[in-house]
């Protein structure tokens, strides 16, 4: 695949920055070098750099720049001043001063214990919390210690999660999980039902972990025709090729129908987002997949990602779909996504589950170097910034609505009855079968307790809800 044109121009600030950038060891780095980084990087590159007066006025080649710089303490203080409408517009871009973590969280390396969770208010607008287990990852300490989806809890070290407190107690290495239980009060309806503490407890340790995306993949029958089902969890490139095995498993056994499980995929590299788009039609080699549309800066740079049949000199498998099925909620975002908009423009897209995010930008990282790449950056500190740089659309140019896609067919995980991801009861596979069958009609899965998920384990990692453009 080419390399965007944004990475061209990148190159092309080097021969005029990198005078900068020598004799770095020779002094030692101090916080005004880095605000001067983060500056030029977010002047250069940031998507909504227009909004910024501070960035419009061109401090950089002012005579009070210097002094400018030393008005903020540190450069993490100076980039949120460079970011527009935190709050509303602009949720996503961030900088670090740890950009070895930053890499190893894109290449799928965290640190997990392996419970992935949901977390729900007990009374609406309430402060007090209680989750859901929602998958447990192979080969870590939820596993050992025999956690399931569907398990609740809602304390740990006996302390009760809350709003305000979940993120420090969930977050530490080692701790133990307090578990509650569903309770119908002896009737049949809903209204009714608690989530009630009990005495078991597990004990849970995080340790160093890499991640395969590609969770789970099934091969079932609905009135004698095969169906694909994929779990995806993650655009990860790493293993882009674990993904590419995944549709050649489903190209060998003759699938005539996908179920894409996105639902807890808070989305990653635009490029491989491109490749599994690819692998489900394989019917639309270079024609636009999606658009980049990038600040007033760059606006020559705006790049297409076009649909592909190989990668890294590998053939894609692909299943030459016109319909395909996708079960997304509200822990779905950005390449996710993008995904679900820029099939749509091509084939019938099914999506079955709730409301997604709505992400459509996408980050660049920027590293202090004369071209803003990891070649020559300096090495006397670790600062990168993941700033917004372009919003990402469909060939006909239609972006993912700012509240997020709505599904064609709405249903909400049930407390009482989150099923075994794969199996054809659970509830949101469930629903795409019945779609699939003769019938074409919505299922009739039984209605459980719904509550509305408000933080998720993804939320535990460093906006893992990106996007990003991979340099």
């Amino acid at each position: 695949m080419k390399t965007p044109k944004i990475i061209l121009a990148l190159l092309l600030l080097s021969i005029l920055l990198t005078s900068c950038f020598e004799d770095l060891d020779d002094k030692p780095i101090s916080t005004i070098d880095i605000n001067e980084f983060v500056y030029r990087g977010m002047d250069a590159f940031y998507l909504y750099r227009d909004e910024i007066p501070n960035l419009v006025e061109d401090k950089a080649n002012s005579s009070d720049f210097n002094n400018y710089l030393n008005g903020f303490n540190t450069p993490s203080a100076l980039f949120e001043s460079l970011i527009y409408d935190r709050a509303n517009i602009d949720r996503f871009s961030w900088i670090t001063d740890d950009y070895i973590a930053l890499e190893q969280q894109f290449d799928g390396i965290t640190k997990s214990n392996g419970m992935e969770f949901g977390l729900q208010r007990y009374t609406p607008g309430g402060n007090a919390l209680y989750g859901v287990v929602r998958l447990v990852l192979p080969n870590t300490s939820a596993e050992t210690n025999g956690l399931q989806r569907g398990d609740l809890f809602n304390a740990v070290n006996g302390t009760q999660l809350t709003i305000n407190n979940w993120r420090t107690l969930l977050a530490q290495d080692n701790f133990t999980l307090n578990f509650a239980e569903y309770n119908t009060n002896g009737t049949t309806g809903t209204d009714d039902d608690t989530i009630d503490a009990t005495t078991n407890t597990t004990n849970l340790s995080r340790i160093q972990y890499t991640e395969n995306p590609v969770f789970k993949t099934e091969i079932l029958q609905v009135e004698g025709e095969n169906v694909g089902y994929l779990m995806y969890n993650g655009f990860v490139s790493n293993f882009n090729s674990a993904l590419n095995a995944a549709f050649g498993e489903f190209q060998a056994n003759n699938v005539q129908h996908l179920v894409l499980d996105l639902r807890y995929n808070p989305g990653g590299s635009v490029n491989t987002a491109t490749l599994l788009g690819s692998m489900v039609t394989g019917n639309y080699t270079g024609e636009v997949f999606a658009k980049l549309q990038y600040n007033n800066q760059q606006q020559g740079n705006n790049f297409n990602y076009t649909f592909v049949d190989s990668n890294d000199g590998a053939s894609l498998n692909n299943l030459n779909l016109n319909t395909v099925y996708v079960l997304a909620t509200g822990s779905s975002a950005s390449a996710s996504e993008m995904v679900i908009n820029s099939l749509d423009a091509y084939i019938e897209v099914i999506q079955i589950g709730t409301q997604t995010v709505g992400k459509s930008q996408a980050s660049i990282t920027l590293y202090d170097s004369p071209d803003f790449t990891r070649s020559q950056a300096d090495p006397r500190h670790t600062y990168a910034m993941q700033p917004l740089v372009a919003i990402t659309v469909n060939k006909n140019d239609t972006q993912v609505p700012a509240e997020g896609i709505n599904p064609l067919i709405e249903i909400e995980e049930q407390i009482n009855n989150y099923g075994i991801l794969g199996d054809v009861n659970e509830p949101l596979l469930a629903e795409a079968l019945a779609h699939i069958s003769a019938t074409n009609k919505v299922g009739s899965t039984p209605k459980g307790k719904v509550s509305k998920t408000v933080f998720d384990s993804n939320d535990l990692l460093p906006h893992s809800k990106e996007m990003y453009i991979e340099q």
